[in-house]
Parts: structure tokens; sequence; C-alpha cells
């Protein structure tokens, strides 16, 4: 498990004072993989650099599995690290190491035994699907496989906790999905957490259990990360997720015979015939200006965007129809 108790981080300049991190409070619960959004300067690197002590906070508390890292000693936060890895962006191989042996570094500097390493490294190529590339250079490897040659060295200790500092970034689509469903195996497998930071909510859809919001150093909102999807609270989450599902900017209307409606469904709701019942119990129009379908996890959640126009009493006895069901609805604007 995973603690943050207030942590703030301030960065003292000759010009002014710098609040990269102020009063954070954050629990990631064991086995679970939580994600940190934000956009670039959020201060989510900051914030994930403070969990292993890579980065000292100004004030607070950190602890993994209750054991407050802040108070330990030199050689006793050493011992604790080897049970926290992280992997990067930009994956960090050795360029003069070949996969096995890039994999193999973190054992060698523990001490392990040849036959150990020999054993444990195959082990963890095969995990990755990387068996064939175990003599390959980081240069003869695509970005998707010197992240997975990366993910084996960060696993070689066993550790307890893998931190993610924008693993997939500098991936394509197909490898980050690659990716992100290995991350997801690992955890299920081996009931590792994982802290992720990103600034895509794809991620966040794809594997998170749960996720926080990050802006200008403050927690603006943390939910399961469906509700991060489906019922974001903060400003700057509703704009990350109307960029991310390309919603329209929906301007006032300026007719009183309509009703512009954002309508969410969620698991077996997106199978319900609602704009057929809308149109032949009430007797309107229904434009469907944009319609789509998102998986998070294994939760099917279909988005509508439409514009109803008809008799105001119609209206508005179809609004109240559909907030009477287990459909979601907002109302994005009407005269």
């Amino acid at each position: 498990m995973i603690e943050l108790r207030q942590i703030s981080k301030t960065y003292n300049t000759h010009a002014q004072d710098f609040d990269a991190l102020k009063n954070i409070n954050l629990t990631v619960e064991r086995g679970e993989i939580f994600g940190i959004l934000g956009r670039s300067g959020a201060g989510k690197s900051t914030l994930l650099r403070c969990v292993n002590l890579l980065e000292r906070p100004t004030s607070g508390k950190i602890l993994i599995n209750h054991i407050d890292l802040i108070s330990l000693s030199e050689s006793q936060l050493r011992e604790q690290r080897r049970k926290i890895s992280i992997i990067f962006q930009h994956f960090n191989l050795l360029e003069s190491r070949n996969v096995f042996d890039n994999i193999a570094l973190p054992l060698e500097i523990s001490g392990k035994s040849h036959d150990f390493i020999h054993q444990k490294v195959s082990q963890l190529l095969n995990l990755v699907e990387l068996q064939d590339k175990r003599n390959y250079f980081p240069s003869q490897l695509s970005g998707g496989q010197k992240q997975r040659a990366a993910i084996a060295r960060a696993l070689a200790t066993d550790p307890d906790v893998l931190l993610s500092d924008e693993a997939t970034s500098a991936l394509d689509t197909e490898s980050t999905t690659s990716i992100l469903n290995l991350l997801k195996k690992i955890n299920q497998e081996f009931g590792l957490t994982i802290l992720l930071i990103t600034h895509e909510l794809e991620v966040i859809k794809q594997i998170c259990d749960r996720a926080a919001v990050l802006d200008k150093g403050e927690i603006v909102e943390q939910s399961p990360a469906i509700d991060i999807l489906v019922n974001p609270k903060a400003i700057i989450t509703r704009q990350l997720v109307q960029k991310s599902l390309h919603l329209p900017v929906i301007e006032k209307s300026k007719s009183l015979n309509s009703l512009m409606l954002k309508l969410t469904f969620i698991g077996e709701d997106s199978d319900t015939p609602l704009i057929s019942s809308l149109v032949k119990k009430f007797d309107i129009d229904i434009n469907i200006q944009q319609a789509q379908i998102e998986h998070i996890q294994d939760i099917k959640v279909g988005f509508t965007i439409c514009e109803l126009t008809g008799n105001p009493a119609a209206l508005n006895d179809a609004l109240s129809y559909i907030q009477s069901t287990s459909i979601q609805v907002e109302v994005l604007n009407h005269a």
C-alpha cells in the first residue's frame, strides 16, 4: 500500500518560491492500478519521484506498506527502494548491454549467483515475450520492445510497487495498447501495486482501477476510473474528457423548442432503445449529433449528444422521463 499524507514540495529559486505540490493526500491500495492524470507541468513527475524519495518532499509523510520512508536512514531507505521499481518514458536501457544483460543488471548489483540470474532473467523474458530478443541490443529494438525490456528489468528484484513515469508516451497506439495489457497482466498475476502518471485519458480508461487528477500541484478530483470519464467534476477533468472523447462544444440554442442533451449509457443501459421510445412517447424530433461507445476495462459506456425539438411541454416530459431511468442525462443548454 502507498500512502501520501499532506505532501508538499516547494522549490526555492532566486526569483520566488515555487510550490510544485500542495498538500497531497492519496492512498493506493495493495494490488491496485492507480493513475494520476494531468497536463504537462501539473506536478505529476515530481509527485512520482517523491514516492521513492528520488525527490524529497518539503513536508508530509510517505508510507509504503506502513513504513515511513522519510524517517529511514540511508541504508534502510536503500533496502526499501529494492521493493519499489520504476519504468520511464524513454526506457533508460544501457546501450552497451544486450536485453539479457540489461534485465540482469539489478540482480548483479544485489550479488545474486550466475545460476539464479540466468533462471530469473529467462523467466522474465518469457513474461514480456522477448525470448527471441535476448541477445539484441537496444538500438535493434522497437519502442515497444524496449519498454518490455525495461519492465522486465524493473521486475527483476520482485518489487511490491511499480511506478510508471509516462511509460507509454513515446509509443505508437498499437505499442501503447500492448504495454498497457502487459502491465494489467502483471498486476493480475503477481498482485503488483502499480502507480502511474499520464497525460492520456486512454491510459486511465484502459487499465486503472482508480485515478486522481492533478492540476497546478493539487489533486482536484479522485474517484474510480469510470467516474472520471462518466461524471467528471473538476473543470480540468471535464476539459480532458471532452478532448479525449472529441465531444463538441455546444453553442446556446436560440429556440424555445429545443433541448440539447448528453446521454450516458453504462453497461446494459447501452442496449436500451431510448431514442425511439422518446419519439414514440412524446411526439418529438431527435437529431443525434454524436454517438460513440467506449470501454473502461470491461465496462461498456455509451455517449450520445442529441438535440430534442418539439413542444416545450413535451420536451420537459421527455427530460423527466429520461431522469426517471438509470441513464445519466446532462442538459448541455437550452433557451
